[in-house]
């Protein structure tokens, strides 16, 4: 049985192209969209959603490719591209009656937020991003043998066939390796989570590789092509993550303030999967954004 955020109500939503996304929502008052990371679902949030919904609707999708949303073949790069993913969580919450919301992403789903937020300015009052920087600077940072951290990033950038095989092959063993080595505290990922988190990603493979396939093809050239024209956010924008700046050697603040001129960089102790282990910081630094 899959796992559901407790008091939150379940539906299916049509975002692009008619690609349905499982979505929960809950509480009452001003929006908040909240996007998963890799490799789990919609349920990472379910700490800071019922904290958040005290004061806030909250809608926690998940996204296309994973969870219960639809999983449509990668025909061409643009069905995983960011920009179409985006486009997604735009069209949901307008189907919710939420023409602006705040929006809040993690991992993968902070680089949805991130073109949510250049491509529809209009619609995101509030940008939150946990724990990446942007495509085109990813690439950028990952270099020699630091690079060894996201050597997932280059296996699943391969042309397709060889990356769907191999993951496939050790479903359970690759999924599970990133919730073990990314976690600083393994008891916020509970079993029955776990288990949860790997059957979604298990029977999901090929749209997964195919969302990161396209973060080293056509999501660059959308972020270069944003950079060239000197494009920034509008909305204010909370950063929070782990020091990967002085591990990798780059300064994280200065490589999101050339985006984000009205920014709140926050370093955090916790591990990768901050929602989980740091719900009470996670959900304070939200509320903060919000109030600004």
């Amino acid at each position: 049985m899959t796992l559901e955020i407790p008091g939150f109500a379940y539906t299916r939503l049509p975002g692009a192209n008619d690609v349905e996304l499982n979505v929960a929502v809950g509480g009452d008052g001003s929006p908040v969209v909240l996007l998963h990371g890799f490799p789990e679902t919609h349920l990472m949030w379910r700490h800071v959603a019922r904290k958040l919904a005290t004061e806030h609707t909250v809608i926690v999708p998940d996204l296309r490719g994973y969870g219960a949303s639809d999983k449509p073949r990668a025909t061409d790069e643009d069905v995983y591209s960011k920009r179409t993913m985006a486009a997604d969580i735009v069209a949901v919450a307008a189907r919710l009656g939420h023409e602006r919301f705040a929006l809040v992403g993690h991992d993968r789903g902070a680089l949805v937020a991130f073109r949510a937020g250049l491509d529809h300015p209009q619609a995101i009052t509030h940008l939150g991003i946990l724990d990446v920087v942007p495509t085109l600077d990813m690439w950028n940072v990952l270099r020699g043998l630091s690079a060894a951290v996201g050597y997932h990033l280059f296996l699943m950038a391969q042309p397709a066939g060889l990356p769907e095989t191999m993951i496939s092959n050790s479903a359970d063993a690759f999924f599970g390796s990133f919730l073990d080595a990314w976690a600083k505290d393994p008891a916020a990922i509970p079993d029955d989570v776990r288990a949860e988190y790997l059957r979604a990603s298990g029977g999901a493979v090929d749209s997964i590789v195919a969302d990161y396939r396209a973060s080293a093809g056509i999501d660059v050239a959308q972020d270069r092509a944003d950079f060239d024209a000197g494009s920034q956010f509008t909305m204010p924008v909370t950063v929070i993550q782990q020091d990967w700046g002085s591990q990798l050697g780059y300064d994280a603040s200065q490589v999101w303030r050339a985006w984000a001129p009205d920014l709140d960089h926050r370093l955090t102790r916790a591990g990768h999967f901050m929602a989980e282990e740091a719900p009470h910081e996670i959900a304070e630094a939200i509320q903060d954004l919000l109030t600004r």
